[in-house]
């Protein structure tokens, strides 16, 4: 009876673990959008209030993805179905320096939306 309590109690602490686990942690530095990432990101998306217009380079160029910037959204894919690897890193250089940005949307392998922070 106790091994069975036992290996629920593992089960639910690793369900609620992943449940609360980020596959994208990102942080703003100046101008540099920075992230940590346990997953390859295959494309991104946020929005900013303006102070991104500019947003280029990175990690995002470096693996060839087209980087669209407008008043208040940045997006970033690849049409080759390049992405950028697991790890960390700068994303992008936002251009300007933002405070905050929002509205997170991040797609991993065959789509697979990320979980982002």
């Amino acid at each position: 009876m106790l091994s069975r309590f036992n290996a629920l109690a593992v089960v639910l602490t690793t369900l609620i673990s992943f449940s609360f686990s980020q596959d994208v942690t990102l942080t703003i530095d100046g101008s540099s959008l920075n992230y940590e990432s346990t997953a390859d990101i295959y494309g991104f998306q946020f929005n900013h209030d303006g102070c991104a217009q500019g947003a280029s380079g990175g990690d995002a160029a470096a693996n060839g993805f087209i980087i669209s910037t407008s008043e208040g959204v940045v997006l970033g894919f690849s049409l080759t179905g390049s992405y950028i690897s697991a790890g960390s890193g700068t994303l992008v250089d936002l251009g300007g320096e933002c405070s905050t940005i929002d509205a997170l949307i991040f797609a991993g392998d065959l789509g697979v939306q990320l979980t982002a922070e």
